[in-house]
């Protein structure tokens, strides 16, 4: 049975990292802006994922300014954002009419994401109510000790989190009714804290999150590639 697909795309950053005045994720890349990259990717994985942007109440007429200039028409809803990522994420849910069926949550400024990543991830979600893209760090890793010094751990313990984060749609919004907490860095911890489970899969390198300069010079380089 195929099952309705959604993906809440959250674009609430600033340009403090970017060394900018303009939010990193309406920054020229190529031949768009990094949003628009970002919501192409999920368009061209399948037109029938129904897309929503969540964005800054500032920040709603410069994007449909944006939207106009490049002539991009893809479609999507544009949903106002609230004071953290989990409320923004929560308002994009609740903005969703009869709710059925899976949901990706997508950093905007990730405009690298693959096809096959995006793709994966709702199949997966299909299967175990929950898909997020993770990787293998590279590097060594420490971890700060009491004493304010730092001991040497394990790296193949450890994962590092990517978007989509994927889930079965009418699991995300009861997991979303809870009060935000500190300890919720993404969407994966909000779903685990309800009591869900948290399957994972192997996301990719270049599915980078763009916050620096030297972030956007990269993906600028793999856009080319």
């Amino acid at each position: 049975m195929t099952q309705n697909k959604f993906a809440i795309i959250v674009a609430g950053g600033s340009g403090i990292r970017m060394q900018s005045a303009v939010p990193k994720q309406f920054l020229p890349l190529g031949d768009k802006i990094v949003l628009m990259h970002t919501i192409k990717a999920f368009f061209d994985a399948s037109e029938t994922i129904k897309i929503i942007v969540v964005l800054p109440k500032n920040q709603i007429e410069f994007w449909h300014e944006l939207c106009q200039k490049y002539a991009f028409s893809i479609p999507h809803t544009v949903v106002e954002g609230g004071k953290s990522r989990f409320q923004s994420v929560k308002f994009g849910l609740l903005s969703i009419k009869n709710p059925s069926g899976l949901i990706a949550i997508h950093d905007g400024v990730r405009p690298l994401v693959h096809k096959k990543t995006i793709l994966d991830s709702f199949e997966l979600a299909q299967k175990h109510q929950s898909a997020v893209a993770t990787l293998i760090p590279k590097d060594s890793m420490r971890e700060y000790t009491s004493s304010n010094t730092t001991k040497s751990v394990d790296r193949g313990k450890y994962l590092i989190v990517q978007t989509p984060q994927t889930f079965d749609l009418q699991r995300l919004i009861l997991a979303y009714i809870t009060e935000e907490l500190p300890h919720f860095t993404d969407d994966a911890s909000v779903f685990e804290f309800y009591g869900n489970k948290v399957f994972t899969f192997e996301g990719t390198y270049d599915n980078i999150k763009i916050t620096t300069p030297e972030d956007l010079k990269i993906a600028e380089i793999l856009l080319r590639t």
